[in-house]
């Protein structure tokens, strides 16, 4: 699981973002959302619904975006505005957290009685709703078709999630958590002015191989896995469909994402190609070992007895095998390199009949094991290396899929 460290998503998105706060226990998390999304950039005005009011008082709202908080769609103006249509016009983003059933309902049925549903109706910006309700709630039927009606009109939705709930029950109906939602919300946000993914299938391999030598002993490498979570993110999010075969990580899954969980550059092997048979791209993101051992130790090896020389054997080449019966597919490799980082990355994409490749200098200052940021250079066949800037490896997956849409 991740965690807020106040400098993941710091900067990396400029924009209006309308934060609606509907009334709920989870309205309390909600002020946190709000000051992740100035963090990462957003000018932040908050509308509250009069029953949110009473969990949380407008002042803390005012006080984290420094910005006036809207309640009352009769208000008088400081200037002279229609609130609901001006807000909804500013908006490059709506994000509703929490959104209760009553809200859920309202929109669904085209009611707009107060400031945040008549905004939602004006606004033509990408709309994010994270649901939080009782579980009983949630699950009506009734609830689960205005969510289906909605989801048809193009809102998008994130969570709930399961867990106990402030009335005791266990289940879904809990808010997600604030970093996922802002995640979700920045991968909407970036996506939303660049080439749709809408139909197509897409794989993507993500993070370290373990290759176990006894029970308690494997080879692996430093991956993160942050780079390839952050490319399925990113196709999610533009409407495609997405299987993340993941190494061993401690990431969230994205949003919109189908994850099949894998050890071994074996398992890998095996889950991709089956994967990658009706897919019109595979990106291969993924630190695949390059050797695993040969025997495998039923027992721990123990010190006293030393392990002598260790016999290692290479492991399958999966991004190879796809090249060598590519079809019509689209393949995207990755090159992490210390030294002669062009060269051996135009080696790569030639021998592995790639249509892309996204090469990296690891280990400097640029580029550290397990940053959030990266510095890559893009390379495609018959066309100049494109040295990218430095920048967040979420913008970095958008970019890459940009690129990946001129081919």
């Amino acid at each position: 699981m991740t965690t807020w460290s106040g400098r993941r998503f710091s900067k990396m998105t400029t924009g209006t973002c309308v934060l609606g706060v509907a009334g709920g226990i989870a309205a309390a998390k909600a002020s946190l959302l709000a000051s992740m999304l100035v963090k990462s950039g957003f000018d932040v005005h908050v509308v509250m619904t009069r029953a949110a009011c009473e969990f949380v008082a407008p002042l803390t709202f005012r006080t984290l975006t420094a910005n006036p908080v809207s309640v009352d769609m009769f208000a008088e103006p400081g200037q002279w505005n229609v609130k609901h249509v001006s807000l909804a016009q500013a908006a490059d983003l709506l994000v509703v957290a929490p959104a209760t059933a009553n809200f859920l309902g309202k929109v669904a049925s085209g009611i707009a009685d107060d400031l945040l549903t008549t905004t939602i109706m004006a606004t033509r910006a990408p709309v994010v709703i994270a649901p939080a309700m009782n579980t009983r709630m949630y699950t009506n039927r009734i609830v689960q078709r205005n969510i289906e009606v909605l989801s048809a009109s193009g809102y998008r939705f994130i969570g709930p999630e399961s867990g106990r709930l402030a009335c005791g029950d266990v289940g879904p109906g809990r808010m997600a958590e604030p970093e996922r939602i802002l995640e979700y919300t920045l991968h909407i946000h970036e996506g939303a002015r660049r080439p749709s993914f809408e139909g197509r299938r897409v794989v993507v391999t993500a993070g370290p191989t373990r290759e176990h030598l006894d029970p308690v002993r494997f080879l692996t490498n430093r991956s993160s896995g942050k780079m390839g979570y952050a490319i399925a993110g990113a196709a999610a999010a533009r409407g495609a469909k997405v299987i993340l075969v993941s190494g061993p990580v401690s990431l969230n899954v994205p949003e919109g994402c189908e994850v099949i969980n894998v050890e071994t550059a074996c398992q890998m092997r095996d889950a991709v190609v089956s994967a990658a048979s009706g897919a019109d791209l595979v990106v291969a993101a993924a630190a695949v070992a390059d050797y695993m051992p040969t025997n495998f130790s039923e027992s721990k090896i123990k010190k006293s007895s030393g392990f002598g020389s260790l016999e290692l054997e290479r492991t399958p080449d999966i991004i190879a095998e796809l090249g060598r019966a590519k079809g019509g597919r689209i393949l995207v490799g990755f090159a992490a390199e210390t030294d002669d980082l062009i060269a051996n990355a135009l080696r790569k994409l030639a021998l592995k009949n790639l249509d892309m490749i996204v090469a990296n200098k690891v280990g400097g200052a640029d580029s550290p094991f397990g940053a959030d940021r990266n510095t890559v250079t893009i390379l495609r066949p018959e066309r100049a290396p494109e040295a990218l800037p430095p920048m967040s490896k979420l913008v970095l997956a958008h970019e890459i899929l940009d690129r990946v849409s001129d081919i």
